[in-house]
């Protein structure tokens, strides 16, 4: 095997199938290397045909790939899926399996990868000692490691670390959903290592661990031997696989080159070029004249004095335009109005909860819930999911919005909501907010994001656009056997 690439996979500790599976090999000619590690789900033997019903799948497809890269990766991906939900349908005793997976397609002659992505196997890039995660984990923990709301070693003893919303053969969604694959290029400089590897490693082995290993001046086939050992050790809970990529072509750095100075020689300069302060009259070394720095402290305090004057007559003004026995606005929630039992409930229910995942039930409310007024949540982080059926409906002489999401929130997500008859449905700040199975009834504005900027300064700015795919079935989320993903 080559040098510059190796895989490696280990049954672990605990499990006694290996339900992982690799590729390490040349494709397209010779021309790109194909780097992947597919974790199997679904309990024993279904993980494991999963597996390899991916890598086939891989291997055929990519090997003679023509034209665009991340096109004929998405391909794969969705073969694949197809090729085990087909399994599925054909073997009851694997209706439950499923598998995720991260491909690498590098190219180190010119220097670039091209990668594909579903579920919580892991992509990094190492570049000059710094460690990169590539991937995001599609499942709502690591939702919350990549946002920043949860620290790697939180995520790692998480009860829910490894249940995935994403995963092949799982649901039909990856077919008319755009953004169910992740995919990307990269550069791939001379020096950088890329790793990719199953849960087994980074449930166990930190970031840190990680980089103190694969950056040692040793064989990849040692590294990666040391990766593994290192999560058995720390319990080798699950299979663990690793595969190392390298771009050893020589490192170019670049020479520094002096800035030329002019050769004009001053008369307060020495023989070499260079001023000396210690040589050069006092009178030189003012920035200013006394007497100008006297007018420009008494025409700052004069411009200061018309300020003050200015914003004083400002808020008389304002005030004297206000409504008698009218409250002016002030910082937090407005009053609320009388409000009806259930929506006093539900108000309740949010502002109440700790924790990460709050679940409504439709046996605690009746339906509909009618909205008098705005539901606030000023959560950091929360996911609020909806059993059964609730139906938040607009009362007619109601004009907000249904929801208000603070401007302090980080993470909310819904999920099986449905609002009914609002002008405005769901109204936050430029937060990260994610939908599932939500469904908006004659509401004219479902959701309305604000963006706050700077007044009379130019912006410069990038607003995403966001992609929205219509749900008919909720998906449901593979998990290994005895809970764990």
């Amino acid at each position: 095997m080559a040098e510059n690439y190796f895989g490696l996979t280990d049954t672990g500790k605990v499990r006694t199938n290996n339900e992982d599976a690799f590729i390490t090999q040349k494709v397209m000619g010779g021309r790109m290397l194909l780097a992947s590690v597919i974790d199997g789900v679904g309990g024993y033997n279904g993980g494991e045909v999963a597996a390899a019903i991916a890598k086939d799948v891989f291997i055929e497809r990519l090997s003679g790939l023509q034209g665009e890269i991340i096109p004929g990766m998405i391909d794969a991906f969705k073969l694949a899926s197809a090729q085990i939900s087909d399994k599925k349908a054909s073997d009851k005793d694997l209706e439950s399996m499923a598998c995720v997976a991260t491909i690498a397609l590098v190219d180190v002659e010119h220097n670039q990868f091209f990668y594909a992505h579903v579920g919580d196997t892991r992509l990094y890039l190492l570049r000059d000692n710094s460690l990169v995660k590539i991937s995001k984990d599609h499942s709502f923990v690591g939702f919350l490691e990549d946002s920043g709301r949860l620290t790697e070693t939180a995520a790692m003893n998480h009860p829910k670390r490894n249940e995935i919303n994403k995963a092949l053969g799982f649901t039909s969604q990856i077919d008319t959903d755009e953004s169910f694959i992740e995919t990307g290029q990269s550069p791939f400089l001379p020096g950088d290592m890329l790793l990719l590897c199953s849960d087994g490693l980074t449930d166990l082995v930190d970031k840190t661990a990680i980089l103190d290993i694969i950056t040692q001046n040793i064989p990849l086939r040692e590294k990666a031997i040391q990766l593994i050992n290192t999560a058995n050790d720390n319990g080798g809970r699950d299979n663990v696989t690793v595969v190392l990529v390298q771009n050893d072509k020589p490192q170019q750095r670049p020479q520094v080159t002096m800035p030329v100075s002019s050769p004009v020689k001053r008369n307060d300069e020495t023989d070499d070029g260079i001023t000396s302060a210690r040589n050069q009259p006092k009178s030189r070394l003012q920035t200013e004249p006394p007497m100008a720095q006297h007018k420009s402290n008494g025409l700052t305090i004069l411009l200061g004095l018309l300020c003050l004057v200015f914003l004083a007559t400002s808020i008389w003004l304002y005030m004297s335009k206000q409504p008698a026995g009218k409250p002016t606005a002030q910082s937090g929630r407005p009053t609320e109005k009388l409000r009806n039992g259930d929506e006093v409930k539900l108000q309740d229910a949010i502002d109440a909860f700790k924790g990460d995942t709050l679940v409504l039930s439709d046996t605690s409310f009746k339906k509909p819930i009618v909205l008098t007024d705005t539901l606030h949540i000023d959560h950091d982080t929360l996911y609020i999911r909806v059993k059964g059926d609730i139906v938040l409906q607009r009362d007619t002489a109601y004009k907000g919005p249904a929801l208000a999401i603070g401007k302090n929130s980080k993470v909310i997500v819904l999920e099986n909501f449905k609002f009914e008859g609002f002008d405005t449905a769901i109204d936050l700040q430029n937060m990260a907010f994610s939908l599932k199975n939500t469904l908006f009834m004659n509401c004219r504005l479902p959701v309305q994001r604000k963006y706050e900027l700077l007044a009379d300064k130019p912006v410069t700015a990038y607003f995403p656009a966001t992609k929205v795919n219509p749900q008919t079935a909720k998906p449901q989320t593979p998990a290994k056997p005895n809970g764990a993903r």
